[in-house]
């Protein structure tokens, strides 16, 4: 087995080190966030780092990298106050990777990858068409994480759009029925199955 200690993680060079502790925390999230502009520019970004704060209220989070360099999606957040969630699935992998790719601020993803955009009712963002699971968010607070110098954005989920074929009676959402995608690390995307479902946990007698 592979051991790297705290100097040898440091002293790693910046391609493989970035890797390894992108991949060491294991599978995440796949999500594509959808924001809009004061200027009315669509933009959509993936991220892996959205996860559960709470339920009630239902509240998500995602973590922001630093913002020394122009961040579209913090930008139109911070402006608009809202934003969507929209889940990764297989057909779209490759397209909603490439919204990775740094574009200038008044270039929509949209108009350079196939991925389209909805929008339901009054909600001003962007949601992605034919996405299984979509959320309408708003912004509630930032906090902000000196020792890696990136922020945590709170929001809670306003509205929240489900295939039917991926609701299950007792609420949870099986997203293997979607094919909806993870990301390990950085860059390599994978479809997991769904194994087995298991009942609450109480101690042994």
């Amino acid at each position: 087995m592979a051991v790297f200690n705290f100097k040898e993680i440091q002293d790693l060079g910046k391609i493989f080190k970035i890797n390894l502790i992108n991949s060491c925390s294991g599978f995440k999230s796949a999500n594509l966030l959808g924001s809009i502009s004061n200027e009315g520019i669509p933009n959509v970004a993936v991220f892996s780092s959205v996860t559960h704060l709470g339920s009630n209220p239902p509240t998500l989070g995602f973590i922001l990298r630093p913002t020394t360099v122009p961040r579209d999606t913090y930008k139109n957040i911070k402006e608009n106050g809202i934003f969507t969630i929209n889940h990764i699935y297989e057909d779209i992998i490759e397209d909603a990777h490439h919204t990775s790719a740094k574009y200038p601020e008044n270039i929509s993803e949209f108009s350079v990858t196939s991925l389209e955009e909805e929008y339901k009712g009054n909600f001003k963002a962007p949601f992605i068409k034919n996405a299984p699971v979509q959320m309408s968010m708003k912004f509630i607070e930032e906090i902000y994480v000196p020792s890696n110098d990136v922020m945590l954005i709170v929001s809670q989920i306003q509205e929240l759009y489900v295939e039917d074929e991926l609701l299950q009676e007792d609420g949870l959402i099986n997203l293997s029925k979607g094919n909806i995608a993870t990301i390990n690390g950085l860059d390599t995307y994978a479809i997991p199955k769904f194994k087995k479902q298991l009942t609450y946990q109480r101690p042994k007698k």
